[in-house]
């Protein structure tokens, strides 16, 4: 099949195909346009340390969180933040219209297209729309960087418009997203038979296995042992190898996050047996058969708003060490910053990520609900032929959507809370001994009456442990559960439409 060929069939299709390319598209820009900024802010140079700046400040900008060498990385983390939930959109968005779809791939097998000529077009059809994405993505970050260059009266600038991310950078990011976002379709696509007769999907017969719980326990192990490798190092007064600090937390933070994520299908089959054997509504009788039957459905819906979970858990966390930090060193007298210093404000970035990440969590959330009426119209359609009143139908959604996602919300709050607690553990002070003169700064300094007005004495060890963020974590699960019933709210505005009796005549 000619290059021209498979880039005319991916292109093809009805207004729903249009809808999904033109969804994608936004998706993948929203995505580029996170991942540049956090490579603007890595690429700001930081000067060499001079008489009037030993603090080797970027004094050019008016944000402090520019200014500061220290505060760029976390700026840019924040940053980076959102493009997972993101992704999680596109994924969501390149299931929309998928009965349609299999349709059109049955047809060209059906005009003579191998299977894999089949998954060429489809990944072709992904690759290209975020493409299209990704370079109106770096066009609009292009024509923002000059928009938004206005320096103030003194000088000093709101954002990085004066300098760009390396050119090599840039160009792995535009082009590197859409080979993923091909690769990924393609692996998606692994366990599908597109035969001329229609799409067949090799279905499991028998129930998740419980084996993520094994990545959660390895992610936390990882973030535990983050301290005690560095104490072992210390101690044989080394430093420990530069791929081993960031190897244990970003594996072991990606380890948990899947494991998270893909307990969700052991959650929603074990749920749905669980509502099968103890319920007798028929509503909920519905929503369990449907989770025992695609039990990795929760996964692929709530993967972005999970891992928003898990971030927003860790931050509060952290926010709980540094509060622990700054009571004890009030109490040992160290003079550490008030609680409402530009340290803790900069947390706020982070708590910001967090909500915008799960709001786009739950337009992903939107997206893969409706997809899923829309899909199953036709069984909808019967159970209301044969007396299914639509409100039954409307609450074994709920159920669905509800029976994995507080189990799962739960889980994910615990994982990024016990992540931050296991990498940085309770602040202490303490615990050696130091001498005190008692006497005037002219006598101590002397060496020759030091001595007479010097004692020694020892300073207790005192830890204190931080608080667990039970207001900040409620909140959190508070946000997911209402974004949760508000998409499963919307997403029964389209049942209506897609239980009338012509459904039942759709192909």
């Amino acid at each position: 099949m000619k290059p021209t060929a498979v880039f005319r069939l991916a292109l093809a299709g009805t207004r729903t195909d249009l809808a999904r390319v033109a969804l994608t598209a936004l998706s993948a820009a929203l995505a580029i346009l996170a991942g540049l900024a956090a490579l603007t802010v890595l690429a700001i140079p930081t000067p060499p340390a001079t008489a009037g700046n030993e603090n080797r400040w970027s004094e050019q900008y008016a944000n402090q969180l520019l200014v500061e060498p220290g505060l760029r990385g976390g700026t840019a983390f924040a940053l980076l933040l959102l493009v997972i939930p993101v992704l999680g959109l596109a994924g969501q968005c390149a299931r929309l219209g998928a009965p349609a779809r299999d349709r059109r791939l049955a047809a060209l097998r059906l005009a003579g297209a191998t299977p894999g000529q089949v998954t060429l077009v489809a990944m072709a059809e992904t690759g290209l729309a975020s493409l299209l994405g990704t370079l109106a993505g770096l066009a609009g970050y292009l024509a923002g960087h000059r928009l938004l260059h206005r320096p103030d009266a003194h000088g000093r600038l709101p954002l990085p418009t004066d300098v760009y991310p390396p050119t090599a950078g840039m160009a792995a990011l535009v082009l590197g997203l859409p080979v993923v976002a091909a690769l990924v379709t393609a692996l998606m696509l692994r366990r599908v038979a597109t035969t001329p007769f229609g799409v067949v999907r090799k279905v499991r017969t028998r129930g998740p296995w419980p084996w993520p719980g094994l990545l959660i326990i390895l992610g936390l192990a990882a973030f535990a042992a983050f301290r005690p490798v560095g104490i072992w190092y210390d101690q044989r007064h080394s430093q420990p190898p530069l791929w081993l600090p960031p190897t244990l937390l970003v594996g072991g933070g990606l380890a948990a996050m899947i494991g998270v994520v893909t307990g969700t299908g052991w959650i929603s089959h074990t749920a749905g047996r669980l509502l099968h054997r103890y319920t007798r509504r028929p509503a909920a009788l519905l929503g369990a058969r449907r989770l025992m039957a695609d039990p990795w459905a929760g996964s692929r819906t709530f993967a972005a708003l999970l891992a928003a979970l898990i971030f927003g858990a860790g931050a509060a966390g952290f926010r709980a060490y540094f509060l622990a930090m700054v009571e004890l060193d009030g109490r040992t007298g160290a003079g550490m910053p008030s609680p409402d210093d530009f340290y803790l404000g900069t947390m706020d970035l982070i708590d910001l990520a967090v909500a915008v990440a799960m709001t786009i969590a739950a337009g992903g959330l939107l997206v893969a609900l409706v997809e899923g009426i829309i899909a199953r119209r036709r069984a909808y359609a019967a159970l209301v032929a044969t007396g299914v009143p639509r409100g039954t139908l409307g609450r074994s959604i709920l159920w669905q959507s509800l029976a994995p996602a507080v189990p799962a919300i739960a889980i994910a709050l615990t994982v990024g809370l016990l992540l931050i607690r296991g990498a940085l553990g309770s602040p202490s002070s303490g615990g050696f001994s130091q001498e005190t003169c008692d006497a005037s700064a002219a006598l101590c300094s002397d060496p020759a009456t030091r001595a007479q007005y010097v004692r020694t004495e020892w300073v207790p060890e005192m830890t204190m442990v931080p608080h667990v963020p039970v207001e900040q974590l409620a909140w959190l699960a508070a946000g997911a559960l209402v974004a949760v019933l508000a998409t499963a709210g919307v997403g029964l505005l389209f049942l209506r439409s897609s239980t009338a009796v012509e459904e039942l005549r759709t192909t």
